[in-house]
């Protein structure tokens, strides 16, 4: 008993040792992770400005810039169900490994095609479609993955914190992308996001044995995961707003460098600043997440955020200031990442264990799948009324989806209550559960 109670006691002392906003980091798998990821994601933020702005140098076409995105993305809507059965199946750790080797693989063939000269624009659509096939079992394994190296009550802290360096990266690696771009051309650019593979992988093979979890119940395919989509009404909702931002936050992304160019006249050095401007709240809103120590309220910040980022899209269409555009950018920045990262962390906490992969599967659909027939459509529309039109017009509709989501939320609130109940969650009272954002001090964080 002695023993017991000298353990719970140092498991209490070392929980205090970490401030709120950084507890999941206690476990050491994570922390690793944390770690590694750091680096690689800035190198994973560069390659999007040292892509957009090559397509865009060998073709100056808006279409070709959404081509290429379509491309990008189309094989992760498409893989990413088996990607989630896989992830269900077989060790987690290891699929990273290998899906992470071969993603810096494809990316230093590119880096060398660019570096020798002899690049063109449909060996960048191959590459890049076959870095979206690897995404298609990497990302779902990475959603699934958290919960195998953080305890259930750390889960909230853990994925705001994967939302804050995420984050953190967007806010540094298109600008420091932008002026290498600028300095020594776009190769070097994808060359040193390779080498920070090498980062994550490092940590994943000094990591210990995950956290034990339930054994794959069930048929093993991706049916089960889709019928507990269809079926939850509150984790249905959230899935189909996120698919929604996804969609119409994809023409911000594809046309910053014709806004860089044309509208703002900042060149490649104004692209890095225009998409790591972006960063900057995101990184605000997911530090924000991560001071939470319970899911309460995150369905009314969803809502406000769908229509923060709506109107932020709206005015930064209306802009040709360059400084007042990139502020509006860290709004939306900001807006879109308590959206999704709330989104994410609800789903997550709802989800049964046995069904995490499937259901994240289909999250990483959702969330990634809409991008290539947005990207299409956007560089369709841009060629057709103009770059500042089209994010104007996917303003609107995030205005109109936030609202939709805002009148659903009483029917939701008993179904949220009852799923989190069941997973074991800190859940708050109902009243606190459909609060607005920012409508008092405990909400705001």
């Amino acid at each position: 008993m002695n023993s017991i109670l000298v353990k719970m006691e140092d498991s209490q002392s070392r929980r205090k040792e970490w401030p709120v906003t950084l507890r999941a980091l206690r476990h050491h798998n994570f922390r690793l992770y944390f770690c590694g990821q750091m680096i690689s994601l800035i190198g994973t933020w560069m390659e999007p400005v040292a892509a957009s702005w090559l397509v865009y140098r060998l073709t100056g076409s808006s279409l070709m810039l959404g081509t290429v995105a379509f491309a990008s993305q189309l094989p992760t809507f498409l893989l990413a169900p088996l990607g989630g059965v896989v992830a269900d199946r077989y060790d987690r750790r290891s699929i990273l490994i290998v899906t992470q080797f071969l993603t810096m693989i494809f990316t230093l063939i590119l880096a060398g095609l660019t570096l020798t000269h002899v690049v063109q624009v449909w060996p960048v659509i191959l590459l890049v479609a076959l870095v979206g096939v690897v995404n298609a079992f990497d990302i779902p394994t990475h959603q699934a993955f958290t919960l195998d190296m953080v305890s259930r009550e750390d889960l909230v802290n853990a994925i705001a914190l994967n939302s804050s360096i995420f984050n953190g990266a967007r806010m540094i690696g298109p600008a420091l992308g932008g002026v290498l771009v600028a300095k020594v051309g776009e190769g070097w650019c994808f060359f040193a996001n390779g080498l920070s593979f090498l980062a994550v992988i490092a940590g994943l093979l000094l990591m210990t044995a995950p956290q034990s979890r339930p054994p794959l119940q069930g048929s093993r395919n991706t049916i089960e995961g889709f019928r507990f989509v269809t079926r939850t009404a509150p984790v249905r909702a959230l899935m189909l707003l996120l698919g929604l931002i996804s969609f119409i936050a994809t023409p911000c992304v594809v046309l910053m460098p014709v806004f860089a160019d044309q509208v703002l006249h900042g060149g490649a050095r104004g692209l890095g600043l225009l998409m790591g401007a972006p960063g900057v709240g995101a990184l605000c809103g997911a530090i924000m997440l991560a001071t939470r120590k319970s899911v309460s309220g995150l369905p009314g910040w969803i809502a406000v955020a769908c229509n923060c980022f709506g109107v932020a899209l709206v005015l930064f269409s209306l802009s040709r200031s360059f400084w007042l555009s990139m502020a509006l950018l860290v709004f939306a920045g900001f807006s879109v990442t308590l959206e999704m990262a709330s989104s994410n962390t609800l789903i997550q906490s709802m989800v049964p264990d046995h069904l995490r992969g499937r259901v994240m599967s289909l999250y990483s659909t959702v969330f990634m799948g809409m991008v290539p027939l947005s990207a299409l459509v956007a560089g369709s529309f841009a060629h057709a009324i103009g770059a500042p039109a089209t994010v104007a017009l996917a303003g609107g509709i995030s205005i109109i989806g936030g609202i939709v989501f805002a009148t659903r939320l009483p029917v939701l609130r008993p179904a949220t209550r009852e799923l989190l109940a069941v997973q074991e969650m800190s859940v708050a009272p109902a009243q606190e559960i459909t609060t607005p954002v920012f409508s008092g001090q405990r909400e705001a964080g």
